[in-house]
C-alpha cells in the first residue's frame, strides 16, 4: 500500500463466525478473473461487432480495453484503502456514504446473480447439442449443482480446479491462434491485413462513430475482472496483490481479445457489409470463419471448450456473488444469517446466491426466448455500480481527502472519464435493460428506506 493511503479497518473480520480464510495468491486471483471473463468471450459477439464497426473489430477491442482500464484503475485505487470482500459496496460506503454503498452493492448484485445464470445456460445449451436426449434445463441445473459444490468446498479448492479449466481454455485459444496463423501464411487473408484495425471499406470510409458503437457492446465482454476485488479478504500478501491482479487480468484479456478477433477477421469470408445485411449470420460468424478456413475439428474443439468454460465462468461469478452477499449481510444490509462462515467459507451466502441463480437459469432454459431475456439485462447493474465506484474515488480522495494529498489526474480525471464511459454505455443499453435496472434500483431504494435509522457498526 502506498504510504499516505490509510486502509479502512477490517479487524471486525477476525470474528471466526464472520471471517474469511486467507488462502489465495496472485495466480488464484487471475484465475478467478479470467474464468469469469472467459478467454474466448468475443466468439459469440464477433459477427455483431464486425458488422457494427464496419470491419474494424480488433480496433473495437483495443479501444474497449483502454475504456475499461479507467474502471480497473479505480478498482485498484479503492481496494488498497478498503480491502474488504464487499468490493464496490464497501468502496461506495466509505467514499460516498452508507446509502450510496447499499445502492452500489444492490446494483452489483443484479449483475453477479444474473451473469452466472447466463453462463450456466450457455453450458446447458452446449451440452444439449451434444446429448439432445437430455433437456437443456437438466444440463443447466447439473452445472449449477457441480460448481456450487466446488464453491462450498472452499475458495482454494475451487481455484485449483478452475486453474485446470482455464489452462484448457488457454490451450484451445492457442491452438486456434496457431492454426489460424498457419492458414493465413499458406492461403492468405480474405481481407486486407490492416482491415481489422481500420475497417474493410465495404460500408464506406472509416467511421469513428461505428467503432464507438461497437465499443458500447464490446466492453461487456470484460465484465468479470472486477470480481477479483471481492476476494480481498482471502488473499495472502495484502491488497496490493489484488490491485495488481485486477490490472493484469484486464490487460491480458485485452491482448487475447484483440489477437483472436484480428485473426478471425482475416479468415472471415464475408465482408462486414454482408454480415450487416444478414443479421442471422452474425451469431455464428466466428465458427463459420473457422469452419471454412481451418476445419470443423477446430469448430468442435472451440465449442466444447466454451461449454466447459461457461460453467466455470459461472463458478467464479457465483463465488463473487456469495462474497458480495456476505459483505452486505455482515454490514446488516441483508439478513445477518448470510454473514456466517463455516471454516472460513461463506456457505450461507453462497447457497443463497446459488438458489437465486439456479431459479433464473432453469427458468431461462425452459423458455425459447430465455437467453435473450437474460442477456438483455445482465450488464446494467455492473455499469451502474462502476459509475458509483468512480464517484467513490473522487469522494474518498478529493472530497473527504482521506488518502493524503490529492493527485488530480489520478483521483479526479481518471474516475470522471471512467464514469463518463460507463454512463455512455448505460445510455446505449437496450430499453429492456434500462427498465429492469430501474425497477431493481427502485426495489433497492425501498429496502434502503425501510432500513433507515438502524444502528449500524461504524467503519
Amino acid at each position: 500500500m502506498s504510504g499516505t493511503e490509510p486502509a479502512v479497518d477490517t479487524a471486525r473480520t477476525a470474528d471466526p463466525e464472520h471471517g474469511l480464510r486467507r488462502s489465495l495468491g496472485f495466480r488464484d486471483l487471475v484465475v478467478y478473473g479470467l474464468l469469469f471473463i472467459a478467454p474466448m468471450a468475443p466468439v459469440g459477439v464477433f459477427g455483431t461487432l464486425d458488422a457494427t464497426s464496419h470491419g474494424a473489430v480488433a480496433l473495437v477491442y483495443v479501444v474497449a480495453t483502454v475504456a475499461m482500464a479507467f474502471t480497473a484503475f479505480s478498482y485498484a485505487q479503492m481496494v488498497r484503502v478498503v480491502p474488504q470482500a464487499g468490493s464496490v459496496f464497501a468502496y461506495a460506503r466509505v467514499g460516498l456514504g452508507r446509502g450510496a454503498g447499499f445502492v452500489a452493492g444492490w446494483m452489483a448484485m443484479l449483475d453477479y446473480l444474473l451473469i452466472p445464470a447466463v453462463a450456466y445456460l450457455f453450458s446447458g445449451i452446449a451440452m444439449n447439442s451434444l446429448v439432445p436426449d437430455v433437456s437443456r434445463w437438466v444440463w443447466t441445473a447439473l452445472a449449477v449443482v457441480v460448481t456450487t459444490l466446488l464453491n462450498l468446498w472452499g475458495v482454494r479448492a475451487a481455484a485449483q480446479v478452475g486453474f485446470l479449466v482455464l489452462a484448457m481454455e488457454i490451450v484451445v485459444l492457442l491452438v486456434f491462434i496457431v492454426s489460424a496463423s498457419v492458414m493465413l501464411a499458406r492461403d492468405g487473408a480474405h481481407r486486407d491485413w490492416l482491415s481489422p484495425l481500420s475497417g474493410d471499406g465495404t460500408q464506406g470510409a472509416f467511421a469513428l462513430s461505428a467503432v464507438i458503437g461497437g465499443v458500447s457492446v464490446a466492453v461487456l465482454s470484460y465484465l468479470g475482472f472486477d470480481a477479483i476485488a471481492t476476494f480481498a479478504e482471502e488473499v495472502t500478501g495484502g491488497s496490493e496483490k489484488v490491485a495488481r491482479a485486477v490490472l493484469f487480468c484486464l490487460a491480458l484479456a485485452g491482448v487475447l481479445f484483440v489477437a483472436q478477433t484480428y485473426l478471425v477477421a482475416l479468415l472471415e469470408p464475408l465482408s462486414s457489409a454482408q454480415l450487416a445485411a444478414d443479421p442471422g449470420k452474425q451469431g455464428s460468424a466466428f465458427y463459420d470463419a473457422v469452419d471454412s478456413s481451418v476445419g470443423s475439428w477446430l469448430h468442435n474443439l472451440v465449442a466444447v471448450s466454451k461449454a466447459i468454460g461457461a460453467a466455470f465462468a459461472a463458478l467464479a461469478g457465483q463465488a463473487a456473488a456469495g462474497r458480495l452477499v456476505f459483505a452486505m449481510a455482515r454490514d446488516r444490509r441483508l439478513p445477518r444469517a448470510l454473514a456466517r462462515t463455516d471454516s472460513g467459507v461463506p456457505r450461507a451466502a453462497l447457497l443463497c446466491a446459488a438458489v437465486i441463480t439456479l431459479v433464473a437459469a432453469v427458468w431461462a432454459a425452459r423458455r425459447d426466448d430465455g437467453l435473450d431475456k437474460l442477456v438483455s439485462v445482465v450488464d446494467i447493474g455492473a455499469l451502474t455500480a462502476f459509475t458509483l465506484l468512480h464517484a467513490s474515488v473522487v469522494g474518498w480522495f478529493a472530497v473527504r481527502r482521506l488518502g493524503g494529498p490529492v493527485v488530480w489526474w489520478r483521483h479526479v480525471l481518471v474516475p470522471v472519464v471512467g464514469a463518463a464511459i460507463t454512463v455512455a454505455v448505460i445510455v446505449e443499453a437496450s430499453g429492456t435493460a434500462q427498465v429492469v435496472g430501474a425497477i431493481w434500483l427502485a426495489v433497492g431504494l425501498a429496502v434502503l428506506r425501510a432500513q433507515r435509522g438502524r444502528d449500524e457498526p461504524q467503519t
